[in-house]
């Protein structure tokens, strides 16, 4: 009897563990994706609308799709977030984690779905390093535990053993403030942080790369039971790339890095401080009264006029939204140079021509397209938007039309359209230019905000409150 209880008992235990060991079935049994992330805006942040950022936008479409609820855990460092991948306490590590043959000894990685270049930066004005050699016997700040500092180790290891290596438990973003403020001549982040942080600290500047571009990876626990798992993350890795859906989440999130100066960058810093805080009020009611963001609009207002109410062009459009005499006229507006006057005009005309979008353009898109007509026109928008088709392209998506746009100003292309020759390179620009402004204003908007350390969660909230907090539904 005695033997019989120890083979029933052995079995339990067998079975148990396999239940233990498959973790595609642990994450289906408890209804939950659990997935450890950083606070950055490239990964994870909060803004009005809630939880965003492109890795958690990637990770919630994954949760969707195996029909399961969506955990959020914020590590405080590098060291902590992979800590935790290795006890077991998450299910997945998704933080624009580069692949290296170290982390894959660790881990189970799946298949790349990006890359990036590590850069060397360094502040304008001071000492610029071309190579190796002029990085020699000043400190190199870099993430602690990240692959930037294995890539320095080993670079040491190879014969530039003069590298000083500093080590901090930091982000991109503290590291960057860190080289601006001169506290460090120098640190190395990956391009794609930089490109969408550098608004914030135009003065910095890319020295130059530190290798090739390195793929990026998510990674699941080291042990054998990953296999499903993994195996379903690499199958939603492919079909999103595949799709054009990865590419499209990316632009969406990236796309308003790109096409705005470093000199341009520092001109609106400036006047973000200096211009902004005496019209900030009027804009946020006006915003209220259109249902806008109102960074946005204050975006718009700064592509216009750098946010002077007496702005005057050439041509004759005047004001702080830059409105034409005629516009003027339709909008009922009165007097150009008054500023509540311009601000009211210029949004009752912006949500005039998203109003006359096809109604299967949905936002961003619907907005990035809008703008483009309130600079080009709705005529040029839709010659644009018919080429765009004509090319094989999606004319609701603000990225294929952006790629036809400048045709307009090429003979061979705008002499078989309705409208004519437009300034097509120029309503690129504008567009660009206005998402670029407006994830900076959103981004010091959110400064003073800043999540607090990760803490116990479990023991501070009720079930009901956390539950709200941490799973998207």
């Amino acid at each position: 009897m005695q033997a019989v209880m120890i083979l029933v008992l052995a079995a339990l235990a067998l079975l148990a563990g396999c239940g233990r060991d498959d973790a595609l079935d642990n994450v289906r049994d408890r209804g939950e994706l659990r997935v450890v992330t950083r606070n950055s805006p490239t990964t994870y942040f909060f803004d009005k609308s809630g939880a965003t950022g492109y890795e958690y936008a990637l990770v919630r479409r994954l949760a969707s799709e195996l029909g399961v609820d969506l955990r959020i855990t914020v590590a405080e460092d590098l060291p902590d977030l992979f800590r935790m991948l290795q006890r077991g306490e998450v299910d997945l590590a998704a933080a624009g984690l580069t692949l290296t043959a170290a982390r894959e000894e660790r881990f189970n990685a799946s298949i790349p779905y990006g890359e990036t270049p590590p850069i060397v930066i360094y502040r304008a004005g001071t000492f610029r390093p071309r190579s190796l050699s002029d990085l020699s016997d000043q400190p190199v700040l870099v993430a602690a535990d990240s692959s930037h500092a294995q890539s320095l180790q080993a670079l040491r290891e190879g014969g530039h053993d003069d590298l000083v290596i500093r080590q901090e438990p930091l982000d991109s973003l503290d590291l960057m403030a860190m080289v601006d403020s001169q506290e460090a001549p120098f640190a190395v982040v990956d391009e794609a942080e930089f490109k969408v942080l550098q608004s914030l600290y135009p003065r910095l500047r890319v020295a130059m790369d530190l290798g090739s571009a390195r793929p990026l990876a998510w990674y699941l626990p080291g042990d054998e039971g990953q296999q499903g798992l993994l195996d379903e993350v690499n199958a939603f890795l492919e079909r999103m790339a595949e799709s054009g859906e990865l590419a499209s989440m990316r632009e969406r999130h990236y796309g308003h890095a790109a096409g705005v100066s470093r000199i341009g960058s520092h001109t609106f810093t400036r006047n973000m401080r200096n211009n902004l805080p005496r019209y900030r009020d009027m804009i946020r009611q006006v915003a209220r009264e259109y249902r806008m963001d109102w960074h946005l609009l204050a975006a718009i207002a700064y592509q216009e006029s750098h946010w002077n109410p007496r702005a005057t062009s050439p041509t004759g459009v005047r004001g702080m939204m830059m409105l034409t005499r005629r516009t003027a006229r339709e909008l009922d507006i009165e007097n150009r140079l008054d500023p509540l006057q311009s601000l009211r005009g210029g949004a009752r005309y912006l949500m005039d021509l998203k109003r006359r979008l096809p109604r299967d353009i949905k936002d961003p898109d619907r907005t990035w397209l809008a703008l483009a007509a309130y600079n080009v026109g709705m005529g040029h928008l839709e010659d644009a938007r018919i080429l765009t088709e004509a090319a094989g392209g999606d004319p609701n998506l603000w990225p294929d039309v952006r790629e036809q746009l400048p045709k307009l100003q090429k003979s061979q292309f705008y002499r078989d359209t309705r409208y004519g020759y437009a300034r097509g390179q120029e309503a690129v620009t504008y567009v660009q230019n206005i998402r670029h402004y407006y994830s900076i204003l959103e981004w010091q908007d959110l400064a003073g905000q800043q999540p607090v350390p990760p803490i116990d969660i479990d023991r501070l909230l009720p079930d009901a409150a956390r539950d709200l907090t941490l799973i998207a539904l």
